[in-house]
């Protein structure tokens, strides 16, 4: 079964909010024939686009095939989160590659908010500053304190305060803090003027375009069912719809399924619920997250799904919405979307060197705006003989999950099953 069509309709975005609210693109036709370029680049998610412009603008001839729209993937379909730091905290980064490569890191997040914050602001997209973290119990507020006070002392990052009193209106927490230093956007239309700079730069996009194999010779061939794209340079950004492009990557890079749903506009109520205009992420080990829309509703995303369909979406996330704002109880849900997104074992991306002429970055484990979007930046850098950033990443543990493809969705169910239940007793 393949995750690029068993929940989608072929080359149509989903009936998200983002989709219904999109920045008009015209569609780009598909790969027919032969054509050739410096690089290829397989997937125009976030990763794809952000290395197609940077490329195109370097000057490179750049060729992008997209199974079926810009911004199709999860890059246009998730909560738009742009966040500080690495999906680990610093101190368990220190541990698993120590406190030199630990800066490091820190510093590419901090790259890639920044690299975020001027591409939106060169489309004109609005970015909202500011990403809170809520807490419910007591012992999360002290960990989200003391880890606040380490970035400060630790590595000079002074954005986090205390939850502001008032600021979620929900019983549900007992504290946390706000990132000023973070923010939130429209994914889709982040998606949409990425590709937008990239075919201005001279990069050429094709989509419905799905690459089904590709074959190094003297040159790397890219095929889709129409057409074939030669190339001196491969560049995979198609994260969890990889599937078997790449065999070295899929063993470590797994797809999973997650959902959102968009309220009806709420007018005055949408202040009773988030008082600023900022995001907000919860403690659970299946993360709820939420924010309101330029038209005031509520996007709130929640909940995870381990085999290739998806659940009922509007059960699924209306549960957990409910428990943060039972005072919905009466609200309408206008949108209900699904997306695949890719994680790994360690929860850091996956940057692979997989043949001497394919770079690819994949498995952003949900924290993917900033993050893929220089992923892309580093994979042109590297591209263009300038590895260093990629390196980085790539030198860090990256190990398979266990089980193969055959059983690593059952073993993680598993274990996400008791997660959440540690969740609902407390532990």
């Amino acid at each position: 079964m393949n995750l690029l069509h068993v929940n989608d309709k072929a080359g149509q975005y989903p009936a998200s909010y983002y989709a219904a609210t999109a920045t008009p693109l015209a569609g780009f036709a598909p790969l027919k024939g032969q054509t050739s370029a410096d690089v290829c680049i397989v997937g125009a998610g976030f990763t794809g686009l952000s290395a197609a412009l940077h490329l195109a603008r370097a000057g490179l001839d750049v060729v992008v095939v997209e199974a079926h729209r810009v911004g199709f993937g999860a890059s246009g379909r998730n909560g738009g989160q742009v966040g500080s730091g690495q999906r680990l905290e610093q101190d368990a980064l220190e541990k698993l590659a120590g406190r030199e490569t630990a800066h490091k890191l820190w510093n590419m997040s901090e790259e890639a908010k920044a690299l975020v914050r001027d591409l939106a602001a060169e489309m004109g997209l609005p970015f909202h500053p500011g990403v809170a973290h809520a807490c419910y119990t007591d012992a999360e507020v002290g960990h989200a304190r003391r880890y606040a006070e380490k970035l400060a002392q630790d590595y000079g990052y002074t954005q986090i305060e205390p939850l502001p009193e008032g600021l979620i209106g929900s019983g549900a927490f007992k504290g946390g803090d706000l990132d000023r230093g973070a923010g939130h956007l429209h994914p889709l239309n982040f998606a949409i003027g990425l590709a937008s700079a990239a075919v201005a730069a001279g990069a050429r996009i094709y989509e419905r375009s799905e690459v089904h194999h590709i074959q190094h010779n003297l040159r790397s061939e890219v095929l889709t069912s129409a057409g074939r794209v030669s190339c001196n340079h491969v560049i995979l950004a198609g994260n969890g719809y990889l599937s078997g492009l790449d065999r070295k990557v899929a063993a470590r890079v797994m797809p999973i399924n997650n959902f959102i749903l968009a309220t009806e506009p709420l007018g005055d109520r949408a202040a009773g619920l988030l008082a600023e205009n900022v995001a907000v992420a919860d403690s659970k080990f299946v993360v709820n997250y939420w924010r309101l829309s330029d038209d005031k509703r509520l996007l709130f995303g929640g909940g995870e799904s381990y085999g290739y369909k998806f659940p009922d979406i509007l059960k699924t996330v209306r549960k957990p919405m409910l428990q943060v704002y039972p005072q919905l109880e009466d609200v309408k849900i206008d949108y209900a979307w699904g997306g695949t997104l890719a994680i790994t074992m360690n929860r850091m991306p996956c940057f692979v060197r997989s043949h001497a002429r394919v770079f690819s970055a994949s498995g952003y484990s949900g924290h993917g705006v900033a993050m893929a979007t220089l992923a892309g930046k580093l994979m042109a850098q590297a591209v263009q003989g300038q590895a260093g950033g990629f390196d980085v990443l790539a030198a860090l543990p990256q190990p398979r999950f266990p089980g193969g493809p055959a059983l690593r969705w059952p073993l993680l169910a598993a274990a996400m099953t008791w997660y959440g239940m540690r969740d609902r007793l407390g532990f």
